[in-house]
């Protein structure tokens, strides 16, 4: 069950402006940089992200119909900064339920499970700059 609309535009236009510098670096989140599906403008969106070196998955707190994956699916991919490394990162996939949970640091998994979110997005990572 995604979280409310009204709090995504609330975190597209506040708090995404304020975690946005800091995302790059902070430990479990990340910033996603592609390309706008309609407008071809460039995006830098701030998500909570994990990697285990070999994939960087993302929960979809907000359901699968988030423009950003909108984005991705329909262009040429997308790079994500994390700990101030970029990688390249492969074609999505969405994952549902324990197979995206187990994925998720354990104290994460359990807060996503108390807020019913089982829909989760992973990407291959194709190369890194470090």
């Amino acid at each position: 069950m995604p979280l409310p609309a009204g709090l995504a535009r609330f975190n597209r236009v506040v708090t995404n402006r304020i975690t946005r510098p800091l995302a790059r670096r902070l430990p479990w989140f990340g910033v996603l940089h592609h390309i706008g599906r309609r407008t071809g403008t460039r995006y830098d969106t701030p998500l909570n992200a994990w990697s285990d070196g070999e994939s960087v998955i993302v929960a979809l707190t907000y359901g699968d119909q988030v423009d950003w994956l909108a984005n991705v699916n329909t262009s040429d991919g997308a790079t994500i900064t994390m700990g101030g490394r970029t990688s390249r990162l492969g074609r999505p996939q969405v994952v549902t339920g324990d197979e995206g949970l187990s994925r998720m640091p354990s104290v994460v998994a359990a807060i996503l499970a108390v807020l019913h979110v089982d829909r989760f997005v992973v990407f291959p990572i194709v190369s890194s700059n470090g």
